[in-house]
């Protein structure tokens, strides 16, 4: 506990602007109408599906449903595509199909070396998608892919994956207070007017 305490207590110093940058590329996102996709495998797997949740279901506030998908949640589409193309194209085949400029993917991976991960990212960029990675200290192959990287200052799997997930909630509580409160304040605006 006291080691996974150290390593949060780092995370909140070394990744707070990229934390921002990845808040306010979501923000932006569902602002004007675009969706999250999340992606990973094994316990980012698992980590991919509970934030997309959070963003369909709520975090904390009540809102409207956002958009949201974990492209490892789809077992169909994740077995048929590993068949038929390798495992490689397990993510970037799906995003092929259900991405559209202006989404962003947010690609989890402990190593930012799993290759259906990088080939997913890869892809994501060549659509047009704003690329968020969540790693441990050394980023891999994603540090020099993605748009924002939010390496957790750890080399430890269990201690990165802890911090994924408390990344991932402060993701969905920021935008989700941006959201409520635009909301919130376009309602009191209109009362105001009239």
């Amino acid at each position: 506990m006291e080691r996974s305490l150290e390593v949060h207590s780092r995370l909140i110093a070394d990744c707070l602007p990229s934390l921002t940058a990845a808040a306010d590329a979501l923000i932006a996102a569902y602002r004007s109408g675009h969706k999250a996709i999340f992606f990973g495998n094994g316990g980012s797997a698992a980590d991919a599906q509970h934030l997309a949740a959070e963003f369909v279901g709520r975090y904390l506030r009540e809102r409207d449903p956002m958009p949201a998908l974990a492209l490892n949640a789809n077992s169909s589409a994740v077995t048929a595509i590993g068949n038929d193309y390798g495992y490689e194209q397990v993510f970037a085949r799906q995003l092929q199909a259900l991405a559209a400029p202006g989404d962003v993917a947010v690609a989890i991976s402990t190593s930012g070396n799993s290759p259906n991960v990088v080939e997913a990212v890869t892809c994501a960029r060549r659509l047009g998608l704003f690329t968020i990675a969540l790693t441990g200290t050394m980023g891999g192959r994603l540090r020099d892919l993605v748009d924002v990287l939010i390496a957790v200052p750890s080399e430890e799997t269990p201690r990165i994956q802890e911090c994924h997930i408390l990344v991932g909630h402060a993701l969905c509580d920021a935008v989700e207070q941006a959201i409520v409160d635009r909301f919130v304040l376009s309602i009191e605006n209109a009362f105001v007017e009239h």
